[in-house]
């Protein structure tokens, strides 16, 4: 397994309100934090057990996280989030990233080193998200004209990351379902039910079997 990428999480501090809209209703604000609170822990556990050179959390807030280094979210819209994050996790270290979000609490260690690995041979790595976007994104070196004016959220966002790619070798990872309202919510839930978020999910009654 190759440790010569830097994995990056980009991720919210889980506050009511702040995180998950779209799973509300049928959750509560409260709930849906909560969620996003479990596919956070998730995402950080399947990082540290993966193969890395370094690993980063690109926050919203302070925090101390053990095993990983913080740096700041800055930028206005998420593909700005986006780009800066690249940037500055590689002026920490001049290394291959990857960069994930907190979104596909099913993500696992395994998946991670492929995405390294395939650094080690490829320009990008991308992780198509079922609902148009995309759950992964790793580049060799870094460049903010990459991602800045991507029209994220949308169908055709991953359509239009690609299309930043051009020039570069790109390889592929397997389709993965964002945790973006409750139906998949529960659809990643059966994917993953080992998991924290799987856990929360079951525990939140009605919204669950709704």
């Amino acid at each position: 397994m190759s440790n010569r990428a830097q994995i990056v999480v980009l991720a919210k501090r889980p506050r009511p309100g702040r995180v998950k809209t779209r799973l509300t209703p049928p959750y509560t604000p409260s709930e849906a934090a909560e969620l996003a609170a479990g596919a956070l822990a998730d995402t950080l556990a399947a990082v540290r057990a993966a193969p890395a050179a370094a690993r980063v959390l690109a926050f919203d807030d302070d925090a101390d996280v053990p095993g990983f280094d913080l740096v700041r979210q800055r930028g206005a819209g998420l593909d700005e989030r986006l780009a800066w994050a690249f940037h500055d996790a590689y002026a920490l270290r001049p290394l291959p990233v990857v960069l994930v979000g907190m979104d596909t609490p099913q993500l696992t260690p395994a998946l991670l080193a492929r995405a390294a690995e395939t650094l080690d041979g490829h320009d990008a790595v991308f992780g198509p998200a079922t609902d148009g976007g995309f759950w992964l994104l790793g580049l060799r070196r870094p460049d903010p004209a990459r991602l800045v004016g991507v029209p994220m959220s949308r169908p055709d966002t991953g359509r239009a990351q690609l299309g930043r790619l051009r020039g570069l070798s790109v390889a592929f990872l397997p389709c993965l379902t964002d945790v973006d309202d409750a139906a998949s919510a529960r659809l990643v839930a059966g994917l993953a039910p080992g998991t924290r978020f799987a856990a929360t999910l079951a525990g939140l009654g009605a919204g669950a079997a709704g």
